[in-house]
């Protein structure tokens, strides 16, 4: 698989937004922004959203919806950018909505049932407008948060918890094609969790739980899971940590295949564009890359993203 770099210099890049102009917006997290990459691959600020902007997705409004886990500690040694727990202004999470001509911010979600969202980390809309995330919850020097799922509504009246707790944090989160499962990748274990969606921000199950029974599979070895992206085909396609790259799974099955990506152990996000949605953008972390590949099979096209 050939790659191509369309920027470098990014400061910690997350949630790639591939738009119908050739641009990819995308988070900077150590940045603090909502950047676009253009497609002769200058990197613009769209706009200033502060703390640590990590998911991102188009709404039904037409506004870029933010995931901020609230900011980290950085390290810049041995020239690579890593986070390095809790950033010591740190308040709290929240979901933030950008206006993407003008740059205005705005937080609408901070708490669900009055306790503060931890980490927030990625996003994705469903087909009636509301939203899943996912909370990884926060590091410090000696405990860390458990993780969580959520649903919300734009309007901003809206929030439940789905499945709490995700022990090893939540991170990537997905939608099956027609909204038939929700998908969810936990960091630290590599592992994929999925639930049968009954009705939207609704699971088919009155316990789920990140267990055996929501289990689909693992990369195998040492590795993690960041974000995730679907293809038409059904298959989740999750970011991994360590033996950078993605790692394939077929919900059905479990059956698993690693693509590599470069020489970056934190490959941490992947999203589909294009006309026929096979091209693959792919955000390497640590050294602040932004690449591309022609994917063998077509993404999903998310709801709103145009």
């Amino acid at each position: 698989m050939d790659f191509v770099e369309l920027a470098s210099g990014l400061e910690f890049p997350e949630g790639p937004i591939a738009m119908d102009d050739g641009s990819v917006l995308l988070t900077e997290i150590a940045r603090g922004t909502l950047s676009r990459v253009t497609p002769d691959g200058r990197v613009e600020v769209v706009a200033e959203t502060g703390g640590g902007p990590n998911g991102a997705a188009v709404g039904p409004d037409g506004h870029v919806w933010i995931t901020n886990n609230g900011g980290f500690e950085w390290d810049r040694s041995g020239g690579r950018l890593l986070p390095a727990g809790q950033a010591r202004d740190y308040t709290s999470g929240s979901i933030q909505r950008v206006n993407i001509e003008t740059g205005a911010v705005e937080t609408v979600y901070t708490e669900c049932d009055g306790a503060p969202l931890k980490g927030p980390n990625d996003i994705v809309f469903d087909a009636s407008g509301g939203f899943w995330f996912s909370d990884l919850g926060k590091n410090r020097e000696y405990d860390r948060d458990l993780g969580a799922l959520y649903y919300a509504t734009t309007d901003g009246g809206h929030i439940s918890r789905a499945v709490f707790p995700i022990p090893g944090g939540a991170n990537g989160v997905g939608l099956a094609p027609n909204d038939t499962h929700v998908y969810v990748a936990e960091t630290p274990t590599g592992r994929l969790f999925g639930w049968e969606i009954a009705d939207p921000g609704v699971l088919a199950s009155d316990h789920a739980a990140a267990g055996f029974h929501s289990f689909i599979a693992n990369a195998g070895g040492y590795t993690l899971f960041d974000s995730l992206a679907v293809e038409e085909s059904g298959k989740v396609c999750v970011a991994t940590i360590g033996p950078g790259g993605v790692t394939v799974i077929d919900p059905d099955t479990g059956e698993v295949e690693h693509v590599a990506v470069g020489d970056d152990p934190l490959t941490t996000n992947i999203c589909f564009g294009g006309s026929d949605m096979q091209t693959a953008y792919i955000t390497l972390s640590t050294t602040g890359r932004l690449i591309s590949c022609r994917w063998p099979r077509p993404g999903l096209r998310l709801h709103y993203n145009a």
